[in-house]
């Protein structure tokens, strides 16, 4: 079997749409409701200090990438560092599952903006319906070919970047520049609540790693792949902010909470009227299902390096096609399973409690065994691993507090896929010329 990459099919400019893709379509639109329930007024704010934590976390990967560019960017990372291992194995299989959890959340954002754009309660049966019907368009999409996925990319995001651009623009003309989200919407708020809030900002962010397992498909990987990264994220926070502030002045802070699902389209309401509210609805469903189909893109493909280095289980089931097809059939099976049975805001800490501790890995171990070879200064490795633990062990210290049984979740998650993936590799150990040495 082959996992079929084409080289060269990802051009920069594709690059970088699929990064903002997966950003802007996981960020502004699903989180910032939850963002501003843990932070209070200061929500806005959380953007940047999310953006500080993910460019210190991004360096290591346009390090990485430059020097070894990989259609499985995070696994190559993960393999160079640790060898065919089951740290490996098990760290790549948290991003995957953080991605997947991402998709589903992204998918239930669609659906939660269409129903209420069709004046429906964003809940009942219809709701996972939408958000499995979404995930179905993203895995035709995707089973078309790279330059389907790249052409729908580049105009889907054009289309989101300037029309989301727009809407805060307008937003805050609208509104006179003034900031109603005021007050306290919960007693979540506070320091601790705005550094845990940072963990659900970096996933708004965390979309770039998008663009890192693309790498050997892009043109000029050595060069275009940190340059894709640096765009993305910097459109990203630029736009992040826009919208913000746009939705702190429409909305009092406890209607940005109340309306979290769908929070952009409420506060298009008061300031630009009925016209603003169904072109924010329209603007919303763009930039969650192109964020969907950049984001199964690249899981699928991380997913098939694991298994072509056979450091993960793989059965075609009797499927047809290449590797990289069955994977993609894998994860939109998981997505739409997430989508339909399980509480998105829970969902959400998962994603962020597996991204983070993968994050703190990848760090560590280009720390301890690869900065020298890609010329990566220690220092900016260990702030980045600092940062990243800071805001987990307040996220996972606030979450103790209110919902203890996600964090018992996060844990037994993170247990069980390091015990799966050494249980394969004791017996399935990898060949003896893929065995790894520093």
């Amino acid at each position: 079997m082959s996992s079929d990459y084409k080289k060269n099919s990802l051009t920069l400019f594709d690059a970088i749409a699929m990064g903002t893709g997966v950003m802007i379509g996981a960020g502004i639109l699903a989180l910032t409701g939850q963002i501003a329930e843990l932070a209070g007024p200061l929500f806005p704010f959380v953007f940047i200090s999310g953006a500080v934590v993910t460019a210190f976390s991004a360096y290591t990967y346009i390090k990485m990438s430059n020097a070894y560019p990989s259609a499985g960017g995070i696994g190559m990372i993960l393999q160079k560092a640790y060898g065919p291992t089951a740290i490996t194995a098990g760290a790549a299989l948290l991003m995957a599952l953080s991605m997947v959890i991402n998709e589903s959340l992204v998918a239930r954002t669609f659906a939660s903006y269409l129903l209420r754009g069709l004046d429906l309660p964003p809940s009942g049966w219809l709701l996972p319906a939408i958000s499995v019907g979404v995930i179905l368009f993203a895995f035709l999409i995707n089973i078309s070919g790279n330059r389907s996925i790249g052409l729908f990319s580049t105009i889907m995001a054009a289309l989101k970047v300037g029309g989301i651009a727009l809407f805060g623009f307008a937003a805050l003309w609208a509104g006179g520049f003034s900031f109603e989200a005021t007050g306290e919407g919960t007693d979540l708020g506070g320091l601790s609540g705005f550094i845990a809030s940072t963990a659900l900002a970096i996933l708004a962010f965390k979309g770039f790693t998008t663009i890192t397992n693309s790498g050997a498909e892009i043109t000029d990987p050595h060069h275009n792949v940190g340059r894709a990264i640096v765009a993305a994220i910097s459109i990203c926070i630029l736009v992040y902010l826009l919208v913000a502030f746009a939705v702190g002045s429409s909305l009092p802070l406890e209607k940005i909470i109340e309306a979290k699902d769908y929070a952009l389209a409420e506060a298009a309401k008061p300031t630009l009227g009925s016209v603003g509210f169904y072109l924010t609805v329209a603007l919303a469903l763009v930039a969650t299902s192109s964020g969907l189909i950049a984001s199964m893109f690249a899981v699928s493909r991380m997913l098939a390096m694991l298994t072509e280095m056979k450091l993960i289980p793989h059965s075609h089931f009797g499927m047809p096609g290449v590797i990289r097809d069955h994977t993609l059939v894998y994860t939109v099976f998981v997505a739409a399973l997430l989508a339909v049975f399980f509480d998105l805001s829970q969902i959400a800490s998962l994603g962020a409690f597996f991204y983070l501790v993968m994050d703190i890995i990848i760090h560590w171990g280009v720390f301890r065994h690869l900065r020298s070879d890609v010329d990566a200064r220690g220092w900016i490795l260990l702030i980045a691993i600092g940062l990243d633990a800071v805001v987990l062990a307040a996220f996972a210290m606030l979450k103790l507090q209110h919902d203890p049984a996600i964090v018992a979740y996060a844990v037994a998650g993170i247990i069980v896929v390091f015990l799966f993936v050494k249980a394969f590799l004791h017996f399935n150990p990898p060949d003896a010329e893929e065995e790894h040495s520093h």
